[in-house]
């Protein structure tokens, strides 16, 4: 899952957004030094991603890309799946995605203070180029793709998975549906048992 699954899986709760948001810049045991929600939000977003990695429908989708992209396959099925998560927004919220998107950024500001070092130097270009809104649309998620390539030092070939994502576009649809709702599930049930 990347960052728009992460944050909307997160439900209601600013802090528990926001620590699930920025928790791949944080490594070991969350520091005390977070609010305790926003330390439930790191937890969570561990528990997401293992159970992500270990569920058959993800592993397909990965499956399907291994031969060309190999390790890589995970992330890019990641962003995959925020793109269908951005394109059927309606299914699974009454808030628009524009206003949904715009809200998150401003909570990042109004809680600045809190974020990580890494955090705070992704805002300014999450903001300008509207990364959580561009995910509907491939060619935002292309442009997404080019960006991750880069910071591989075009490595990974990662800028082609367009070219996947348009050929298998139903099947890759549909595991990310049926995963989705598996996923909810899996949250709500450990969202009562969090413990910083």
């Amino acid at each position: 899952m990347n960052f728009l699954a992460h944050i909307y899986l997160s439900g209601d709760n600013d802090l528990l957004k926001i620590g699930n948001f920025m928790a791949d810049g944080v490594y070991g045991k969350p520091s005390e030094n977070f609010p305790e929600d926003i330390q439930k939000g790191i937890i969570l977003h561990r528990l997401i991603d293992s159970y992500t990695d270990a569920h058959p429908i993800f592993r397909q989708s990965t499956k399907r890309l291994h031969p060309v992209y190999h390790h890589y396959s995970g992330v890019i099925i990641d962003i995959y799946y925020d793109h269908f998560l951005a394109k059927n927004w309606g299914n699974y919220s009454d808030i628009p995605l524009a206003d949904y998107t715009q809200h998150f950024y401003n909570l990042l500001q109004e809680n600045y203070d809190v974020l990580t070092e890494k955090t705070k130097n992704m805002i300014p270009y999450m903001v300008k180029y509207n990364w959580l809104l561009s995910y509907a649309s491939v060619e935002g998620i292309s442009r997404i793709l080019e960006q991750m390539d880069k910071r591989t030092k075009n490595k990974s070939g990662m800028r082609n998975a367009k070219n996947e994502l348009v050929a298998y576009y139903a099947e890759f649809e549909e595991e990310f549906t049926e995963y989705f709702e598996a996923v909810q599930v899996f949250v709500q049930e450990k969202l009562p048992t969090l413990q910083s």
